[in-house]
Formats: structure tokens, C-alpha cells, sequence
């Protein structure tokens, strides 16, 4: 089992990356976040998940452990494979996955491309008690309702879940808990050159 990579860093795509470690080139899939911002030359160390089928072993590549523990729970829902799970940790944050299944927001997972509301429902059934909980009224819990508004209302407006997820992360840590000035500041991030 491949359970730790460190290298530097060969090729880059929108979900993988090639380390280079003692001159072989092993290919991880990642969470996108990861993977936009790495670049060739880079050294890098990954928590990895080798998941082995009948003609295929892929690995799996995560910045820490926490992700890599988050991304084996996901794999133990019925129905969520390897793809699915890394689609998940592409699209929302560790924290903002804890605090969907400490209120029980399956709708903050069903905003993830392939995830169906049953499958969201499950995904929260089965972390629930899996997961360390995030108190209700701490500032993630109340951040996670004004970014699941904040989601719905971009996507109304027709971004992605994943160019939605960047605007909210790159929103600042003191911007204003008013819906309308959230959405005005995601909307100056799709407006600034990136």
C-alpha cells in the first residue's frame, strides 16, 4: 500500500498530478484546489489512498490527512466510488462537509455534480457519526448557511458548483453576512483577471 508520496512535481491536469520520486513518475488523481494550484517543478508530499479494482490501481492523492480520512469515509456510503468521493472534495471544503453533516444539510452535498439527493442523504447518515461535529452557531455553521444561499443564488444566475466554490473561498474572512453583499463580491471575483 502507497500511503505517503513526496517529490517534485512533472505534469499537472485539472484532477492529477505526476510526482517524480526516485526517477519513476507515479500519477495521483487530486481535488482540483489541489491540483490548480500546483505547478511543474514544485516539490510536493501527499497522503495517498491506493484503490485497487481487477485491472486498475489508481492513486489518490490529498495535501493532508484530514482529507485523506474524508475521502476514505465518503468511499464507506453505498454508492460513492473513488470519483464521486474526489468530485466531493474538489467541489466543497473539508470543513463545509463536516459542518453539511453536523446540521444536516444534504443539500449542500447535492449541489455536487453526480450526487443525487439520496445519495446526499446517505452521505450524511453515514458521516454523521463519523465525523467530528461543528457546533450549531459556531462561525462555520453559520457560514455554511450563508454559503449554501450564496451557491444558490450564483447558480441561479448560471456558474458552476466549482467556479461557484471559488468565488465563495476566495471571498475575505470579515466580508459582510448580507446575502446581497456576498453576491457582490463573488461577482467582482468572476470580473478580476485570475
Amino acid at each position: 500500500m502507497i500511503s505517503s508520496l513526496k517529490g517534485s512535481i512533472i505534469e499537472t491536469s485539472a484532477d492529477s498530478l505526476v510526482v517524480e520520486m526516485g526517477g519513476l513518475g507515479l500519477k495521483a488523481f487530486v481535488p482540483q484546489p489541489l491540483a490548480l494550484e500546483s505547478s511543474v517543478g514544485q516539490q510536493i508530499a501527499l497522503q495517498t489512498y491506493l484503490h485497487v479494482r481487477e485491472n486498475e490501481l489508481s492513486l489518490y492523492g490529498f495535501s493532508d490527512g484530514e482529507q485523506r480520512n474524508l475521502f476514505l469515509h465518503l468511499l464507506g456510503v453505498n454508492g460513492v466510488g473513488p470519483k464521486l468521493a474526489l468530485a466531493i472534495l474538489s467541489t466543497l471544503s473539508a470543513e463545509a462537509i463536516r459542518a453539511a453533516v453536523t446540521t444536516d444539510q444534504s443539500a449542500v452535498l447535492n449541489q455536487v455534480s453526480g450526487v443525487g439527493k439520496k445519495t446526499a442523504q446517505k452521505i450524511v447518515l453515514h458521516l454523521a457519526d463519523r465525523l467530528e461535529p461543528v457546533e450549531s452557531g459556531s462561525v462555520a455553521s453559520n457560514l455554511l448557511q450563508q454559503d449554501a444561499e450564496l451557491l444558490e443564488a450564483l447558480a441561479s444566475l448560471g456558474y458552476t458548483v466549482i467556479e461557484s466554490q471559488a468565488a465563495i473561498q476566495s471571498l475575505p474572512t470579515d466580508a459582510p453576512a448580507a446575502l446581497e453583499d456576498r453576491i457582490r463580491l463573488a461577482l467582482a471575483y468572476f470580473n478580476s483577471p485570475q
